[in-house]
C-alpha cells in the first residue's frame, strides 16, 4: 500500500499529532501490510499560497496555457499527481484556533484542482478523484470539543475538513481525534492519548483487514466533533 502521510504541526519532537501519526504506520507494519510512505512536512516544504496568477493559471483550459502559467502550476501538478498515486492519505495536524493550521490550508488551496483532483462530467456534475483512497485524519486538540462540552459548537476543522475532501470525492473519512490536552490536566492528556492510540489501532486493523475488523470507536467520533486551538 502507497500511502501518503502528511504532518502540519509547527512542533516537532513535542508533537502530539506527528507522534500519533508515526505510531498509525508503526501499527500497520506491525499489522503485516506492506506500505510505502511518501511523506510530506508542509510546515517546511509549504506549497504557495494562491496568488493571481495560480488563479488565473489554474482555470486556464490546459492546450491555452502559456509556458509561464505552466511553470506557476507545476508544483501543485506534482503535488497532485502524488495524491492521486496514492493509496491510502494520512493528514496529522493540530487544532490552531478552532480550524486548521494556515499551512495545511495552503496545502489544500493546492491539490483542489479542477482537471486533475475533480472534473466535470458530460453530464454536468462535478467529480471527484480521490474516491478510491483511504483517508485518516489525526487531529491533536487543547480542549474537549465533543458532544455536551462548552466548546462542542466551536469545532470549525472537522466540517471544513469533511466539505474539503468530501469535495475532491472522499466520502467517509476516518478522525482519530486526540482531546483535551493542551488545556487539561495529566491525567486527562493521558487519557485523551491512550484513547487515541487505541483508536488508531483499530483503523490499523481495519485498514489490513477489513472483513475481519471494524473501528467502530473511530467511525463514531466522525461524529463525535473535539477541541479546541492547541496540540
Amino acid at each position: 500500500m502507497k500511502i501518503m502521510h502528511v504532518d502540519a504541526s509547527a512542533k516537532r519532537e513535542r508533537s502530539n499529532s506527528r507522534a500519533l501519526s508515526q505510531h498509525f504506520l508503526e501499527r500497520l507494519r506491525e499489522e503485516g501490510l506492506d506500505i510505502e510512505v511518501d511523506y510530506l512536512d508542509v510546515t517546511v516544504d509549504t506549497p504557495p499560497h494562491v496568488s493571481e496568477a495560480f488563479a488565473i493559471a489554474t482555470y486556464t483550459p490546459l492546450d491555452e496555457r502559456t509556458p509561464a502559467m505552466k511553470a506557476t502550476l507545476a508544483a501543485s501538478d506534482a503535488l497532485c499527481k502524488r495524491l492521486l498515486d496514492a493509496d491510502a492519505l494520512v493528514f496529522a495536524m493540530p487544532m490552531y484556533n478552532w480550524s486548521m493550521p494556515s499551512v495545511f490550508k495552503a496545502f489544500v488551496d493546492s491539490i483542489t484542482r479542477t482537471g486533475l483532483t475533480y472534473v466535470f462530467t458530460d453530464d454536468g456534475r462535478i467529480e471527484g478523484r480521490l474516491a478510491r483512497q483511504k483517508v485518516l485524519f489525526i487531529t491533536s486538540r487543547g480542549a474537549d470539543l465533543r458532544a455536551g462540552s462548552p466548546y462542542s459548537s466551536m469545532d470549525a476543522l472537522t466540517p471544513a475538513l469533511k466539505a474539503a475532501f468530501g469535495f475532491l470525492g472522499v466520502a467517509d473519512p476516518t478522525f482519530v481525534d486526540a482531546q483535551p490536552l493542551q488545556f487539561s490536566d495529566q491525567a486527562a492528556r493521558i487519557e485523551a492519548l491512550e484513547r487515541a492510540r487505541t483508536e488508531l489501532a483499530a483503523v490499523a486493523a481495519h485498514w489490513v483487514n477489513p472483513a475481519k475488523s471494524e473501528p467502530a470507536s473511530a467511525s463514531e467520533l466522525n461524529n463525535d466533533v473535539m477541541a479546541l486551538s492547541q496540540e
